[in-house]
């Protein structure tokens, strides 16, 4: 399978709460997920509920120095697994200052390797 993926993903360590953006239908339930991967551009993910491609949902992301994103994301890809739903989302709107502290920890990672 060909990398299309613009910025090298990275592990990490964290949860992610997030909430669908209202449709209209008024319901914003808050879903706990468990976080694979992420960019400064994107974010892999398992979670053991349905989401839907192209929904976007916010999402309150916990990064390795204990400071929270908040940002937008729009689901991607979907991948049935056992018992589980595997993610992908790319960030909606990220301010820049946050998705540099994502791209501090891609170097860090990188030069500890």
């Amino acid at each position: 399978m060909d990398e299309r993926r613009k910025s090298k993903r990275i592990g990490l360590e964290s949860k992610l709460v997030m909430k669908r953006l209202s449709d209209g239908s008024g319901s914003s339930e808050e879903i706990a997920i468990e976080v694979i991967d992420v960019s400064k551009t994107g974010v892999g993910f398992n979670c053991d509920k349905p989401l839907e491609i192209g929904a976007v949902y916010e999402g309150y992301l916990t990064i390795w120095t204990k400071e929270v994103l908040h940002a937008f994301i729009e689901i991607v890809r979907i991948i049935k697994e056992e018992d589980t739903f595997s993610y992908g989302g790319i960030f909606i709107g990220m301010p820049e200052m946050d998705a540099s502290r994502i791209a501090v920890y891609e170097t860090v990672h990188e030069s500890e390797e």
